[in-house]
């Protein structure tokens, strides 16, 4: 495997990957999750063009996981990480992860933060195994409040979902 920036022409197939990587969801109940289409291309340009858009390959160099990130009130939130279940259990989302937080490392930010679902096995408690914690709705900085709100807006409050932040 290899983390590297995402291409131009790879961004129909991050929209792929997130269309395969949500049909799980659709087993535990939250087929509006299943059926949520994934970011637009001008909006994957635009996490690539900043240069927070990377993908893990195989061993053709052919994406089978990405993530998006940007910075947001001295953090680096993750916007999404998705991995093709073709590929899952094998460390990929972890390494994502860890080369997201070498970057914010180098942008001299002092977190990872992430949105996820609760209940769900793959997100929360997934992301609790990984280092990052619950943060209080008191804790949240206004730039986490306000992608909440945008979250809640967009009906993923349908579920429970919370704000997590892992130190670096």
């Amino acid at each position: 495997m290899r983390i590297r920036p995402a291409t131009p022409a790879e961004l129909p197939a991050l929209q792929d990957i997130e269309r395969a990587a949500g049909a799980p969801f659709r087993d535990l109940g939250m087929p509006e999750i299943a059926d949520d289409e994934p970011p637009a291309r001008d909006v994957l340009e635009r996490y690539r063009r900043a240069g927070r858009c990377w993908v893990a390959t195989d061993q053709r160099d052919r994406p089978v996981a990405y993530l998006l990130a940007e910075p947001v009130d001295g953090a680096l939130h993750i916007e999404q990480v998705s991995v093709h279940p073709r590929a899952a259990r094998q460390g990929i989302g972890r390494a994502l992860l860890a080369h997201a937080a070498g970057h914010a490392r180098e942008e001299g930010l002092t977190a990872l933060t992430l949105t996820t679902f609760t209940e769900v096995p793959w997100n929360a408690p997934y992301y609790a195994r990984l280092g990052f914690r619950p943060l209080a709705d008191a804790d949240l900085t206004p730039g986490l409040r306000e992608i909440r709100a945008a979250e809640a807006a967009h009906g993923l409050d349908l579920w429970p979902r919370v704000c997590m932040r892992a130190p670096l």
